[in-house]
């Protein structure tokens, strides 16, 4: 088993340097260009809810980040300490809605159901836990 373990701080700076060590993360262990781009978006998409919505103050939070590959799946976990929320209760959008009756926002978590083969949510001893999961696609 491969693991990688980050802590970020709650800046949206952190974000580009978590993309950096993923792709670092990815050409050490073979992942493909895709599966590297699909968590790089879902993750940014991810850590930015996380960073302008979960703190209620303008301190320094610890956003931990673990990367971890088993059973042919490359596993994300993020664990913030933000207020509980569950990303996984927002209903999808209503795609089919004209545009100007859609809310703003919505369209990320979106993506990043789509991206992901699972997604799962729980709260433990007062920290959001996200574990984003994918298959990792065999090379022929």
């Amino acid at each position: 088993m491969d693991e990688l373990n980050v802590s970020l701080a709650n800046r949206l700076d952190e974000v580009s340097r978590l993309a950096t060590l993923l792709e670092a993360y990815g050409a050490e262990h073979g992942l493909s260009p895709e599966l590297v781009y699909a968590f790089d978006l879902s993750l940014d998409e991810v850590l930015t809810n996380v960073i302008s919505y979960a703190f209620e103050d303008a301190r320094e939070h610890t956003i931990d980040v673990r990367f971890r590959i088993h059973d042919a799946q490359l596993e994300v976990e993020v664990r913030d300490p933000g207020r509980p929320f569950n990303p996984l209760d927002v209903p999808p959008p209503n795609l089919d809605a004209p545009i100007d009756e859609r809310p703003i926002g919505g369209l990320g978590l979106h993506i990043v159901r789509q991206m992901m083969d699972r997604l799962e949510y729980r709260h433990v001893d007062g920290r959001n836990v996200l574990t984003l999961t994918k298959r990792i696609a065999k090379h022929d």
